[in-house]
């Protein structure tokens, strides 16, 4: 570990709340938000918390000093055995399988760079909102390496196959534009504004029953599954939400033309 990894390591993966909304920032600017064991280790313990927290209503995920992240630290992977490999992917894959599935929405707002494993990042999370200056590329191949962190699984369910082969294979950068054309990105928002719309959303996403949503997503994780599989579940899980106060509330403030108050049971 550098000097300098030393200076940031306490704090690396900041959280902060506005209002129900848990911030998650990556914090190594200097590196350009580059993830090594300590960001991956810090990032994976303040989702379970947001995700656990159910005064949590959404979570945001976003970096620091004008760019999302440059992706994992190539400085440290040099010499790592295939045991070292498994062990630095761990934590990834256990982050990637919370925001994918957590009963919360998590919401990316993208500045300047999503780069390597940042744009498999933002790319599992629900809703990427990004800069109209920002660019995302994930030219793994240029380095010698194959995409990680379930960017072969969420890419080409966002985009399409053939587009993730012009990025995966061909290594070709997608500017905001683009990305919001294809579906990489699906809000843009003014330079230095990706937080900002993020928050708005994450307002949004807030206001909605919370046992509904937690619904929502652990059904659309199951989505590459057989439809009488997703039947099944579905069924399942609108049994359970039936008996909820969440839905008897919805029921009535809908009969009284007002907005429901959720409570989460």
């Amino acid at each position: 570990m550098t000097a300098a990894d030393d200076e940031d390591a306490g704090d690396v993966v900041e959280a902060a709340d506005h209002a129900a909304t848990r911030v998650l920032t990556l914090n190594r600017p200097g590196a350009r938000n580059a993830i090594d064991i300590p960001v991956r280790l810090r990032l994976l313990d303040e989702l379970r918390r947001a995700a656990d927290d159910p005064a949590v209503r959404a979570i945001v995920l976003t970096g620091a000093g004008g760019t999302f992240s440059a992706g994992g630290d190539l400085r440290s992977m040099e010499g790592a055995a295939p045991g070292e490999v498994r062990e630095r992917l761990a934590p990834v894959h256990r982050a990637v399988r919370i925001i994918a599935t957590c009963g919360t929405p998590v919401i990316a707002a993208v500045e300047g760079a999503a780069a390597g494993l940042g744009v498999s990042l933002a790319a599992v999370c629900d809703h990427v909102v990004a800069a109209e200056d920002a660019r995302f590329v994930a030219a793994f191949g240029k380095v010698g390496l194959v995409a990680d962190g379930g960017l072969l699984w969420t890419l080409p369910q966002r985009v399409g196959m053939g587009r993730a082969k012009e990025m995966l294979v061909f290594g070709r950068t997608v500017p905001a534009l683009r990305a919001y054309e294809i579906g990489l990105a699906d809000s843009l928002a003014p330079p230095g504004k990706a937080l900002d719309a993020a928050l708005e959303l994450a307002a949004e996403a807030a206001s909605l029953a919370p046992l509904s949503v937690a619904a929502a997503k652990r059904l659309l994780a199951r989505a590459d599954h057989s439809l009488k599989r997703l039947l099944e579940a579905e069924r399942e899980e609108q049994a359970a939400l039936f008996g909820t106060a969440d839905f008897a509330e919805g029921r009535a403030a809908f009969a009284e033309h007002r907005a429901a108050r959720f409570e989460g049971r």
